[in-house]
């Protein structure tokens, strides 16, 4: 992306002011009030400032802006209505990372993370109000904390705010907190500091310093595209981190956002009374996002009239073509038969059946869904094929979800309620109520099919790593080629591997080791990126069983990930039907040669977490885990991670973890932290599958609270037991 560079002169001033004197001329038509719109720092704002306002639920968007010397790349969550957050690097063009020897001509690049809360929405005499932290626990060099609130008049959308630090730097009167400790009058602050006090900003310093005021208004023009924004800047721009102080000739931004769709903003502004800002943003909802048209997926099989059901019908043909019958006099179906109706379940409803059972009126479908995201939509074209096959034979379908080898959930529908609400004879709420979904029961039943062991199984896959904003390169990337394969002795005992392929990196410009009073257990990221371009990143033997009837049990044994060789087990206490789940993993492992191959290396560790999961049960599906235990580089502690799941499975969420290690010990960013987003490619794709995009901004890679990066989870393995999540997704049944 190119962006254009600041102009000092007033050539640029002068079109931009007469067509906002147009605009403010105009006869105003429009009558609804402007959207909300990001400013340049990420998030929902004006130009400098943030408003109160939040931009739809489930929405995701990145914008890129520049304002001599700083470029932004800002990446911006909705996780709730309620919430924003965002993260941030900044490209200082007139400063250099470090010594000149490490950066060479590599600018300065500052990282940061914010959140915005909504603390209440506007009603007719009251405004919306926000609280917000801007560059939260990262170097503190844009380090504020606001408290800001919008109205609404007709066409136009007014903020007025107070923030102390970064945003407030104006200072336009002291902090009323130092009449209750002296401590909140003066801001420590780090302006001056060099990157390597970075990560010292603390919580101790949040609310300190004298307050400014900042705000402004956005009109909607008549012109629809078109919102005009002004405002009061709070920040003066004489204490800029590290001495890089600009001149300001008024505090006072105005500027256009212009919006071809709903999708883009392009805003170009005039700041500071010296430069000009230009600005791109692109913006979706995936959280909303219905599914992708599917016109590769084969066409659900039609419901057979009744007198036509029970002979051996192929049901995925558009016209059903007769075979020949195995069905006896009896009314028992042949083993041909079965093997016939598993494979339509395999090819038509993604189902991959292990084996089939039966037992008074009831059939049992065992196996692992394949291909459908949601197990509502399988399901649906499973009970289709089975009532043409099989015709009234038998009263419920029963379809055990499987995985890793572990039965997971029982889902039972009753047949002729489906048929019903396929014809339009009762309602989504009566079949809702004929669905039943339990724990695996182990009762008799009598076996009708087996599938043959498939003993192997593999393929081809392309991977992608990155880490940015380092003095070495904005972004530092690898992309590669995966060849993964599986043997299974059992079901429930395999050996899985992959070989790696380096196709392109240039991981060679990452020169600067960060300096770590820890054990390197993932700074050494650079010699295992580029020592070998053949690796072998996972070669592990792996067994399952499970233990009771909820309770699951995990061991494994080999090399376990890109770094890491050694053995370990997990369990997993997952009640049906509960919100809870509980979990531990111990593991003992050795750190293995950058070559990524047999050999190993001296350091080794014992690490392991106990993790309470839990989901909250309210109108938006919240996941929170909290695990506790012990790191890669020894240290102990703990990792918070808050998710918010979308019915169409978008997750949205942030993470932070704190161990034993100090500040200073840990280094740049005082802590682990980060954002992330899950994405589905189900919503995008043409072809139905239940591979999912997880794209994570970490600020910085550092040694403490490093996490092993285990291939299994038991937790993510037993997501069928999501009552929830099924039901929401009822509606695909039908599909």
């Amino acid at each position: 992306m190119t962006l254009l560079c600041t102009q000092s002169t007033t050539t640029f001033a002068r079109p931009l002011l007469t067509v906002l004197a147009m605009s403010l001329s105009a006869i105003v038509n429009a009558q609804q009030a402007p959207p909300a719109t990001s400013s340049e720092w990420g998030g929902i704002g004006l130009l400098q400032t943030p408003t109160a306002r939040m931009a739809n639920d489930g929405d995701l968007s990145f914008t890129a802006s520049h304002n001599s010397p700083y470029t932004r790349y800002n990446l911006s969550l909705q996780p709730f209505p309620w919430l924003e957050s965002s993260f941030r690097y900044i490209n200082v063009s007139n400063l250099r990372y470090g010594v000149p020897e490490v950066s060479g001509d590599q600018n300065y690049k500052d990282k940061s993370i914010d959140f915005k809360v909504r603390l209440w929405q506007e009603s007719r005499w009251l405004p919306e109000v926000a609280f917000g932290v801007r560059d939260l626990g990262g170097t503190g060099f844009f380090s504020s904390e606001y408290l800001v609130a919008n109205k609404r008049f007709g066409t136009i959308d007014a903020s007025l705010g107070l923030a102390t630090g970064y945003i407030g730097n104006r200072g336009d009167f002291s902090n009323p907190f130092g009449a209750i400790n002296d401590r909140f009058k003066p801001r420590r602050g780090i302006a001056n500091s060099d990157i390597t006090q970075a990560g010292s900003f603390g919580v101790s310093d949040m609310f300190t310093g004298p307050v400014g005021v900042f705000g402004g208004v956005s009109w909607q023009s008549p012109w629809d595209p078109l919102v005009v924004k002004a405002e009061y800047d709070g920040n003066d721009y004489k204490r800029e981190p590290r001495g890089n102080n600009l001149r300001q000739r008024t505090p006072l931004n105005i500027g256009l956002v212009y919006m071809p769709n709903p999708n883009v903003e392009l805003t170009a502004a005039w700041e500071r009374g010296d430069a000009a800002m230009f600005a791109l943003t692109l913006r979706g909802n995936p959280g909303h996002a219905k599914s992708a048209p599917k016109p590769f997926d084969p066409p659900p099989a039609g419901l057979l009239p009744a007198n036509q059901r029970g002979a051996s019908v192929s049901t995925i043909a558009e016209t059903p073509v007769l075979a020949q019958a195995t069905i006896s006099t009896h009314g028992e179906v042949g083993a041909t038969e079965w093997k016939r109706i598993a494979g339509e379940l395999r090819d038509n409803a993604g189902i991959r059946v292990s084996e089939i059972s039966s037992r008074n009126g009831e059939l049992f479908i065992s196996g692992y869904q394949s291909r459908y995201f949601t197990a509502s939509e399988g399901m649906g074209r499973s009970a289709r094929i089975l009532s043409n096959a099989l015709g009234d034979q038998y009263d419920w379908y029963t379809f055990r979800a499987e995985r890793l080898g572990l039965p997971v959930a029982d889902m039972s529908m009753h047949r002729q309620t489906f048929e019903d609400y396929l014809d339009g004879r009762v309602n989504e709420a009566t079949l809702r109520r004929s669905i039943e979904i339990n724990s695996p029961a182990r009762v008799n039943r009598e076996l009708v099919y087996k599938q043959d062991a498939n003993r192997f199984g593999g393929g081809f896959n392309f991977g992608y790593r990155q880490n940015m904003g380092g003095p070495d390169g904005f972004i530092l990337y690898q992309i590669n080629a995966n060849y993964s394969g599986s043997f299974f002795f059992t079901p429930t005992t395999w050996l899985t591997g992959i070989v790696s392929a380096n196709l392109h990196n240039n991981y060679d410009k990452f020169k600067y080791d960060a300096p770590s009073r820890l054990p390197r257990v993932r700074t050494d990221i650079r010699q295992y990126t580029t020592t070998s371009d053949i690796t072998m990143p996972n070669l592990q033997f792996t067994a399952t069983r499970q233990l009771g009837r909820d309770l699951y049990g995990m061991a494994y044994a080999g090399y376990l990930e890109w770094m890491y060789a050694g053995a370990g087990g997990e369990v997993l206490y997952r009640p049906m039907g509960q919100s809870w789940a509980l979990g531990a993993n111990i593991n003992r492992v050795r750190q293995r040669a950058y070559e990524q191959d047999f050999a190993l290396r001296d350091y080794s560790v014992t690490t392991g977490h106990a993790t309470l999961y839990y989901t909250f049960d309210a109108r938006e599906r919240i996941i929170g885990t909290l695990s506790i235990g012990r790191y890669l580089a020894g240290d102990d502690g703990a990792t918070l991670n808050i998710a918010r799941a979308f019915d169409n499975g978008v997750t949205m969420g942030a993470y932070a973890t704190k161990t034993n290690v100090s500040s200073r010990d840990f280094g740049e960013g005082s802590f682990d932290k980060g954002i992330y987003f899950s994405i589905p490619f189900d919503t995008l794709l043409p072809r139905s599958t239940r591979a999912r995009a997880n794209i994570t901004w970490n600020p910085l890679i550092r040694d403490g609270g490093a996490m092993l990066q285990r291939r299994y989870a038991l937790y993510n393995a037993t997501g069928e037991r999501d009552e929830r999540f099924f039901l929401d997704n009822l509606d695909t049944i039908a599909d």
